[in-house]
């Protein structure tokens, strides 16, 4: 990270030089760590520029020029997602950077990065990657500007772009240069990006799909007879213009030209094997869809429809006068490579460069393990499916115990507590399609909606053998599941939840139904409410009989595409009638390539075919929609009761309003709950300060609301809105004050 550890090394220059938005953590849950170990695995030098002034290109000089090119990425987070809330509102902190300083990282940080690596070296070769580049690798709807935006990779200048679980490419990438190779004539690769010259096609043998247009009808072929035997039509056999001289060709020779040979099963699948490969979709241009939300839509979801690594054409967009091209998504790591990534020498801690200061993300994560990448659960809200793919690559189980066993050892401050054995999801450890074949030609965007496929494999025993012995493991006194668990997949298997409630739960176990509403369900892909109804019965069971008073936490989102004021009406109903009163809620918040993002910009379904005609999606766009949909989660805090009150009686709904347990809302605003803090600041305004008299009790500040001080025996009541999981698209997962939906399922 400096010139000074350069000389200690005794180099006088890096081969690689990664540029991140992060703090620097040298542990595998941060990408940085992951892909800079494995590059020294490999036999190359490796500097880390971590959270560089990107006011000028002087910080992206401090380690010289790279030998062979500039890594960039903007962090483990899109950097807006990082930053800002559902809201559009800045974040509190900066999970990833010390003391969560929130200056530390421009917008969009993947472009200006590589645009300064750029200006500091132009002849130094850019590539750029991790989950802002693979989000963001065609032209995507960005929330935050609320228009539709270019791939990053003209933005950003950069040689090529790497998507997805890019190990593999980004090793055969580096020893390519290293052996002399240009990067522009590296285009072979799996999982990377990079702009071409309009209408370019690897060889003569590519063919390019056009699906620029919608339902336009194709040419209409004329069958042949197969019983004919002399051709219907001679002509159509000649040149255009034959010679007058041309010898006649007898018409025996025409019979033989015009014989099939029936090919074997295998030469077929050869065949449209090898075509499928030599083939690209051409993909609406940029300019196409950022002014035709229909146009959107559908390419949308041809790339959603091009996400399996084992039947996926190349894709390219046009770019004004250039094409973005995109090859087929990386093949998934076995088992052995899993390990290999995560088996390296980390250090396990930040760097010492940070001292004392307290890095949020790395609070959450130090003594947690990461067992697994991908999910085949398809939520149309999430974006790890984009990122990490839906086929689950998992680590071997000697290589997951050997970590707990290295935390024990060598990470201060560590206790006897894992915090979490996990990943994107809890409980999709080792499952997987029965059949091979079957897998690497499906094209379901889920394999558990709308209902679990009966070719995907459902045995948790390994997961149950892993915590059995990780709990066995000398000096380890819990193992906690923190990871969101997938409860329709967790019923398929009653042994697995009785090894999670009796020995894997902390007290509360947080899962995320969503929506109790099936409409908005169908365009989140999630299970109906029975799924839950059917494992809170398994949980409250499996607690009374290990004699712990323990329970679930559910989580929903509020203004999700598809969700009406009656769904989310009826949600609060749900709410009320089973107890819950919740407090930290989230609102839907659009991340690039998201499914539910499409749906969200243009108002229509790309989980069916899309035209000018085909399905609605009702979406909440206004602010104050989304803040009442989001106040009905909280139908119980007094602060909502206005305009939730106000929408009952819009939408005639006053049977709603009372003071019976069948009532929503009182007929009267309570009073508001206020804290006040040592400033004089009360729910973000000033107000007189309580005064204490003699005998402990305070007087109410004349601000026409009920006061509580921070005083010893005083009830501070708080009424927080977001504190959900940010976007765990790599390993880490910070818990930030996000109201972004996380990769729980």
């Amino acid at each position: 990270m400096s010139r000074a550890e350069m000389d200690a090394l005794g180099w006088d220059s890096c081969d690689v030089i990664l540029v991140t938005g992060d703090a620097y953590i040298d542990h595998p849950s941060f990408g940085m760590a992951l892909i800079g170990r494995l590059l020294e695995h490999h036999g190359f030098r490796v500097g880390i520029i971590s959270q560089p002034d990107w006011h000028s290109a002087d910080a992206f000089r401090a380690l010289g020029k790279p030998n062979l090119y500039f890594g960039v990425t903007a962090g483990n987070m899109d950097s807006m997602v990082n930053r800002y809330t559902a809201d559009r509102k800045i974040r509190s902190e900066d999970a990833y950077t010390p003391d969560g300083d929130r200056s530390k990282r421009p917008d969009r940080a993947l472009v200006v990065y590589a645009q300064r690596a750029r200006e500091a070296f132009p002849d130094a070769n850019v590539v750029v990657g991790s989950i802002e580049a693979s989000l963001r690798r065609i032209a995507h709807y960005d929330y935050w500007s609320d228009k539709v935006r270019r791939s990053v990779l003209p933005d950003s200048k950069a040689d090529i772009l790497l998507f997805g679980n890019a190990e593999r490419a980004l090793i055969d990438l580096t020893h390519r240069l290293a052996a002399g190779e240009a990067i522009k004539d590296i285009r072979d690769l799996r999982g990377t990006a990079f702009m071409v010259p309009q209408g370019w096609l690897p060889d003569a043998e590519w063919s390019e799909i056009n699906s620029v247009k919608i339902d336009t009808p194709g040419k209409i072929e004329v069958h042949t007879d197969p019983y004919a035997m002399t051709p219907e039509n001679d002509a159509k056999c000649a040149t255009e213009n034959p010679s007058e001289n041309a010898p006649e060709t007898p018409k025996t020779d025409v019979i033989q030209q015009q014989a099939i040979r029936i090919m074997s099963r295998e030469e077929r699948q050869l065949m449209l094997k090898n075509k499928q490969h030599k083939s690209v979709i051409r993909l609406p241009s940029f300019d196409e869809v950022k002014d035709d939300a229909v146009m959107y839509a559908h390419a949308s979801r041809v790339f959603h429809l091009e996400a399996n690594p084992g039947n996926a054409k190349a894709l390219v967009q046009g770019h004004g006068d250039r094409d973005v091209w995109l090859n087929p998504p990386p093949l998934p790591l076995a088992m052995d490579e899993m390990d290999g990534v995560y088996d390296r020498a980390y250090a396990r801690a930040p760097h010492p460069a940070y001292g004392k200061a307290r890095i949020p993300a790395w609070e959450m994560i130090r003594f947690s393990i990461n067992i697994m990448r991908g999910c085949f659960g398809g939520c149309t809200f999430c974006s790890i499916t984009e990122h990490e793919g839906r086929i689950i690559q998992s680590r071997s189980e000697p290589s997951i115990l050997r970590e707990i066993e290295e935390i024990r050892d060598k990470v201060k401050g560590f206790t006897g507590t894992i915090s979490d054995l996990g990943g994107p999801t809890a409980n999709m450890y080792r499952l997987a399609c029965k059949d091979k074949k079957i897998e690497e030609s499906c094209r379901r965007l889920s394999c558990v909606y709308p209902s679990i496929c009966s070719n995907l494999g459902t045995d948790h025993s390994k997961l149950i053998s892993i915590y059995r012995k990780a709990r066995a493991i000398p000096g380890v006194k819990k193992i906690l599941i923190s990871s969101g668990l997938r409860y329709d997949l967790a019923v398929r298997s009653p042994e697995y939840v009785k090894e999670l409630v009796t020995h894997h739960v902390g007290g509360l176990l947080k899962i995320a139904p969503e929506h109790t509403e099936s409409d908005t369900l169908s365009k989140m892909m999630k299970p109906g409410i029975g799924s839950y109804d059917e494992f809170k019965q398994m949980f409250e069971k499996y607690s009374k009989e290990a004699n712990k008073e323990q329970y679930l936490i559910p989580y929903f989102i509020a203004a999700h595409p598809g969700s009406t004021d009656e769904d989310m009406v009826n949600l609060a109903i749900w709410l009320k009638k089973n107890d819950f009163k919740l407090d930290q809620v989230q609102t839907f918040m659009p991340t690039p390539m998201a499914l539910a993002t499409t749906m969200y910009h243009t108002r229509k379904n790309p989980l069916k075919k899309v035209t000018a005609d085909s399905e609605v999606v009702e979406t909440a766009r206004s602010g104050k929609i989304r803040k009442l949909h989001k106040a009905l989660l909280r139908y119980h805090a007094p602060e909502n009761w206005e305009i939730i009150h106000e929408a009952l009686v819009r939408m005639g709904r006053r049977d709603l309003i009372g003071s019976s347990p069948r009532h929503l809302i009182p007929s009267r605003q309570p009073a508001i709950p206020v804290t006040i803090e040592e400033s004089g600041i009360a729910n973000g305004r000033r107000v007189a300060a309580p005064k204490i008299n003699t005998y402990g009790k305070k007087n109410t500040a004349k601000t026409g609301v009920g006061v509580t001080s921070k005083i010893p025996g005083a009830i501070s009541t708080t009424t927080s809105g977001n504190s959900r999981n940010g976007l765990s698209y790599k390993s880490a997962k910070p818990k930030t004050n996000s109201s972004t939906k996380s990769g729980r399922r």
